[in-house]
């Protein structure tokens, strides 16, 4: 399979940062942008055979959304640059960590393990308001009130570790340190953040087309404050999709499958953390293996290299590129009821995008 991986030419940014210390390097100096990379091979270990038929499922379908983007908007490669910049500036200003790498790709594949202590940014609870988009051609893919709210008490549940399947954890994996509290919420209310449409459309494809379909229902300038969410059906067995920040703000938003929420029919990704990894991908974490297979990094330092992707419900330790996969990591593409945790690093990119205004 033809590789599409082009790292980004490093860009020059020009001011001069003297304090009283005199240092002798910039700070843009000491910000290393080398393992950067926006273009991915999408497909790279995103087909899957369906626990329930003998369909292909591709269960998430981001980086090749990222990819088709990148095409038509010459300009993203350069926002996503500046974006991860400032993100590492402010990782860097507070010391955790001084360099973003050496999980999820090609840089720690010593099998050390490595322990990210949470940044205190002094923003407290980041509460994010959630705007949900329904589009339906029948009553099954017309979710009700009280499915769409389970979704967001999943959002909440697995942002703030109130994931009960964090007990399937063993309590001797190198991984117990890095559980934690992402300290993002949620803001919904179903009497006001609901707008719906019915359409003739019985499946949409990923290209945004689902989006501007419902775009009359939603303020305009929302994509500068609000998650949007669209529910809907999906072709291609597609789970969802969301947009990397940086991206156009016209479609900003995350995609799922209607029958992913909470309670639906696309078992065993039918308890909604299908909205969880896409909301992660929105917040700007890449999958846990880097979609690089042991040589591509996804940016956090406490997720370990990976040899890509896995499914169903692996145990402990399932171990490749010499390190013990993270299996249970929101960003990998187990089962719903065995994924069940961030790391403090990605915690920490998660919140470093949000400091530093990019969302």
């Amino acid at each position: 399979m033809k590789k599409v991986l082009l790292c980004m030419v490093a860009v020059a940014f020009l001011f001069t940062a003297c304090d009283d210390d005199s240092k002798t390097l910039s700070q843009e100096q000491e910000i290393d942008m080398s393992d950067f990379y926006v273009y991915t091979d999408g497909d790279d270990g995103s087909v899957v055979k369906s626990a329930n038929s003998k369909d292909k499922l591709k269960t998430c379908h981001t980086m090749n959304v990222l990819n088709r983007q990148l095409s038509e908007n010459p300009g993203q490669a350069k926002k996503m640059y500046d974006i991860e910049y400032q993100t590492r500036k402010f990782l860097a200003a507070k010391g955790k960590p001084d360099k973003p790498g050496n999980g999820g790709g090609g840089n720690n594949d010593g099998g050390d393990d490595v322990d990210v202590a949470p940044i205190d940014d002094g923003l407290g609870i980041i509460k994010i308001p959630v705007h949900v988009n329904v589009l339906y051609s029948n009553s099954s893919q017309n979710v009700s009130d009280n499915q769409i709210q389970a979704q967001i008490d999943v959002l909440n549940t697995d942002f703030r570790n109130n994931n009960s399947n964090i007990s399937m954890l063993p309590s001797g994996s190198t991984f117990v340190n890095d559980v934690t509290d992402t300290e993002i919420e949620f803001l919904f209310n179903a009497s006001s953040d609901i707008t719906r449409k019915s359409t003739s459309i019985s499946a949409w494809s990923t290209n945004d087309d689902m989006k501007k379909s419902s775009r009359g229902g939603i303020d305009p300038t929302s994509p500068n404050t609000t998650l949007n969410i669209w529910i809907c059906n999906i072709s291609g067995g597609i789970l969802g999709y969301a947009q990397f920040p940086g991206g156009p703000s016209s479609t900003d938003g995350v995609v799922i499958l209607y029958s992913s929420l909470p309670g639906g029919s696309a078992s065993p990704y039918n308890e909604g953390r299908t909205a969880t990894h896409e909301v992660g991908h929105y917040l700007n974490l890449r999958h846990i293996w880097g979609d690089g297979r042991c040589r591509q990094d996804d940016f956090v330092a406490d997720t370990p290299s990976a040899g890509g992707a896995n499914y169903g419900c692996p145990s402990y330790p399932s171990v490749s590129c010499k390190t013990a996969d993270m299996t249970m990591n929101y960003m990998d593409y187990t089962n719903d009821s065995c994924m069940y945790m961030f790391t403090d690093g990605q915690r920490n990119r998660m919140r470093a995008l949000l400091a530093t205004g990019q969302r």
